[in-house]
């Protein structure tokens, strides 16, 4: 339960109270502990970030991802992408999920939906802490039990409150991100 815990600032059970096992979560383009790029941000194209994920639990019906800044936030989190309903064969997510509700899903995540983030928007939204400051991000994913079907929009709380009890996996990847001048960004 500690995991959980620590993970999403609430705690999440698996199957019959259990704490859920644990997997790997990997990016081809960042690194939990390293800065990931200027792309994934406000400062540069603000793309979602692709994922992958390996070694989730037998069983595994559905994932669901939450992205979240432990340091920011009037209750911190503050949450900067939800997206769920994807199916448990997916391997991860491709990079620039759509900010439009109304695109269809990339094929190999058909039936996945966004929640809405700290903005209240469907979409993902990236790092942009203040000026100076290093910012964790944390990209939180859920192995689930049961394909819950759940509606888009739902916020943070809501998807942790539909979740509970079908969490049998649970794995993360938390890079940084520092916002520079402009003139100091890479040309």
């Amino acid at each position: 339960m500690g995991a959980a815990l620590l993970l999403t600032g609430a705690a999440v059970t698996g199957l019959r109270g259990q704490a859920p096992t644990t997997f790997v979560v990997e990016s081809p383009t960042m690194t939990t502990g390293r800065f990931m790029p200027r792309d994934y941000s406000p400062d540069g194209r603000n793309l979602s970030p692709p994922l992958t994920w390996s070694g989730l639990p037998a069983g595994t019906r559905q994932v669901a991802v939450i992205s979240q800044d432990f340091g920011a936030g009037r209750p911190p989190p503050w949450v900067h992408w939800i997206i769920y309903n994807i199916p448990g064969d997916a391997g991860g997510l491709p990079e620039g999920i759509p900010f439009d509700p109304d695109h269809p899903m990339p094929a190999e995540i058909a039936g996945a939906v966004q929640g809405n983030n700290g903005w209240g928007l469907p979409a993902y939204r990236g790092p942009a802490p203040p000026l100076g400051s290093v910012h964790n991000y944390h990209f939180a994913v859920f192995a689930l039990d049961e394909a819950l079907d759940l509606p888009p929009g739902l916020d943070r709380g809501e998807l942790l409150l539909a979740i509970e009890g079908h969490v049998i996996g649970q794995g993360d990847m938390v890079p940084l991100y520092e916002r520079q001048p402009m003139n100091q960004f890479p040309r």
